[in-house]
């Protein structure tokens, strides 16, 4: 997450003015996450490129229009996360559209079989292999559920945040984002298991 000190140090009035060199330092300071939120939504570091780039492209076109009711960072991942999902639809014309409340937020909850991951040692989550699991796992969820689990967990948004940036409900998030938990817990029990088998 980006500091509140790198927040408040930046100009909201030299950016409306079109000052390019506190452009240039928006840039700087919010460039690692709105790539790391386009590789995480896209998987592939060409198409995360071209999310960044074009997040600051309409960022210097419509920072006149910011009103700051959310933080820039909000806005910020907003017009990332729609030109990341347009980017999915695009590729993927089939693709549910996200505005559309999911069949996730309203079937019945079925009991799924889940390990109890209590007991896990805090270290098996950081190896690369663990890393590499739950990105698999996280690439599978309904693009509806995904971007709130990248979001809220990844992230570290805010619910409210979370609703700001993709214009929903609070409620619509902490939905969305109980069964992208418990659809990872599901994928990602197997692979756990095991190593609980092997100790």
């Amino acid at each position: 997450m980006i500091s509140n000190q790198d927040q408040k140090s930046l100009s909201i009035d030299a950016l409306r003015e079109g000052d390019r060199a506190e452009f240039a330092r928006l840039v700087e300071v919010y460039s690692p996450m709105i790539y790391r939120l386009g590789l995480k939504m896209l998987n592939n570091p060409q198409d995360a490129e071209d999310i960044l780039q074009e997040t600051f492209i309409k960022a210097y076109r419509h920072i006149g229009n910011f009103d700051e009711r959310s933080s820039v960072s909000t806005w910020l991942y907003r017009i990332a996360t729609n030109e990341a999902l347009m980017s999915i639809r695009r590729k993927r014309p089939d693709t549910v559209s996200f505005d559309v409340p999911s069949v996730y937020e309203t079937e019945p909850q079925e009991p799924l079989q889940i390990v109890d991951w209590c007991c896990l040692p805090e270290d098996e989550f950081l190896t690369s292999e663990g890393r590499a699991r739950l990105d698999e796992a996280a690439n599978k969820l309904p693009v509806s559920l995904r971007v709130v689990f990248i979001l809220r967990d990844i992230e570290g948004l805010s619910t409210r945040e979370t609703a700001e940036v993709l214009e929903i409900s609070e409620m619509a998030v902490k939905t969305r984002l109980s069964r992208a938990r418990l659809r990872l817990r599901e994928d990602l029990s197997e692979y756990f298991g095991k190593l609980f088998e092997k100790e």
